[in-house]
């Protein structure tokens, strides 16, 4: 038997037309997984025949995060048996079952796919290899409890490859998506994804057409890896600017998010995946680099021929902004990193300024004292959607002198950047400053030692 294409989509929604209608608009390199138990009302025969038998049959089990019950397996092999009948090109039969007569009489005709989810703590990969069950490709999935999980799921395939196995080993859970992500790099023969149009099947599954953005099914063994890393991070366009900064640049290299808040954790995992440059998110801007011997805050790392080199590209794009802004004292909102970020490039160029947090406010007579002709935003409100406009109080206490403000969530549309605009103020928007600053991190990412 052939392959199973590289992207493997599991067909979540809610309906089966509108299962139906995504899987009829994949591409060539993208398999759709029928989840019999997601549709367990409906004949597996029929299903297949409506996708024209091109398909993964799988009926999960709830004992392996499907909604099957585990107690009814005479079932579950029937309708398994019924797609398979009906000219399913693949079948997921589980790790430890043996083949039934009625597969083992059409093995010519349908690829056999051996699967096994194991509990979280388990990585029994090699144990696995050593009775290997027969079957066309092999699905081993874990659980990714740290980032360096990751490395684990990457011996793993190269075991596999070893062996000529289409095999892929990955791991569930946000710390898992660089598993996910590296199949392709390490020699996996295919990644599972969630659908365009639909939710993902389990946690950590990103969409195909995120993945396909990305280019994870172009990266190879010397594909250089770069990431961005904080908590949270999978909200950030990072991935999409630099990976698409790599392809314009004509470079060979793929940029994932690592979601982890802990230093240490970060820094291990750097050198296990051999990360050539991160962007650097909260809470991570001084734990980081103080790991890696730097001084913080630095929102960007690269490897030089003799080690680490850092910068603050946060700052580099502040700084031209600022600088075309009209002069005058300026209200800083919040006291974390990026407040710090935007004190010391405002007092380098000789600013007044004053900052506020909820630790250390000000009142509202300081703010009309400091008279401030701009105001920045650097608290975190403004990530989720219905977070509320910071300092209310204090922003009506600086309103009659200011001309302009500038917001750091990189959003379109915060209560910030709405309240400012009504204002009528010249806002310089997140969206600007993340564009600005993520220019600046692509130019170190593109050097030539960052790459090697």
């Amino acid at each position: 038997m052939p392959k199973p294409p590289f992207f493997v989509v599991t067909l979540t929604h809610a309906t089966w037309g509108s299962a139906l209608a995504c899987a009829r608009s994949l591409p060539s390199d993208a398999l759709p997984e029928l989840r019999l138990d997601l549709f367990p009302d409906r004949d597996p025969a029929a299903l297949v025949r409506d996708l024209g038998g091109r398909c993964l049959v799988t009926c999960r089990r709830v004992s392996e995060g499907g909604h099957w019950p585990d107690a009814d397996e005479t079932a579950r092999l029937e309708r398994l048996r019924a797609a398979v009948e009906a000219g399913a090109t693949w079948v997921d039969l589980e790790w430890e079952w043996a083949i039934p007569d009625w597969l083992a009489a059409r093995r010519g005709e349908v690829g056999l796919l051996r699967s096994v989810h194991v509990a979280p703590g388990v990585f029994d990969f090699e144990a696995r290899l050593a009775h290997l069950p027969e079957g066309d490709a092999f699905k081993w999935v874990g659980h990714a409890d740290s980032l360096t999980d990751n490395a684990r799921a990457k011996a793993f395939c190269a075991l596999a490859a070893e062996r000529g196995l289409a095999a892929s080993c990955f791991l569930m859970g946000p710390k898992g998506i660089p598993s996910r992500c590296l199949q392709k790099k390490w020699g996996g023969a295919f990644t599972y994804t969630a659908p365009d149009d639909g939710p993902p099947a389990a946690p950590g599954q990103l969409t195909l057409s995120t993945m396909k953005a990305w280019g994870v099914e172009q990266a190879g063994s010397a594909t250089a890896l770069f990431a961005v890393a904080g908590e949270p991070v999978l909200h950030s366009r990072s991935p999409a600017f630099h990976n698409r900064r790599f392809r314009e640049a004509g470079v060979d290299a793929l940029y994932l998010p690592l979601e982890s808040g802990e230093a240490d954790e970060v820094a291990t995992t750097l050198a296990a995946l051999d990360i050539r440059g991160l962007s650097i998110t909260a809470p991570l801007k001084e734990t980081l680099p103080a790991s890696l011997g730097l001084v913080g805050p630095i929102n960007t790392l690269w490897r030089e021929a003799d080690g680490w080199a850092g910068a603050n590209t946060d700052a580099e794009a502040l700084a031209v902004v600022l600088q075309s802004l009209p002069a005058g004292p300026v209200l800083v909102l919040g006291s974390g990193g990026v407040a710090a970020t935007t004190a010391a490039v405002a007092e380098a160029q000789g600013r007044i300024l004053r900052l506020t947090s909820r630790r250390r406010p000000l009142t509202s007579d300081q703010v009309r004292d400091l008279a401030p002709v701009g105001v920045v935003q650097a608290t975190s409100l403004g990530m989720e959607g219905g977070d509320p406009l910071p300092f209310p109080e204090l922003l009506d206490a600086a309103r009659p002198g200011l001309v302009w403000a500038v917001e750091w969530i990189y959003k379109e549309d915060t209560a910030f950047a709405r309240w400012a605009q009504a204002a009528g103020l010249a806002l310089t928007g997140g969206a600007a400053l993340f564009e600005a600053q993520a220019e600046a991190q692509a130019r170190r990412f593109l050097s030539t030692d960052a790459q090697r």
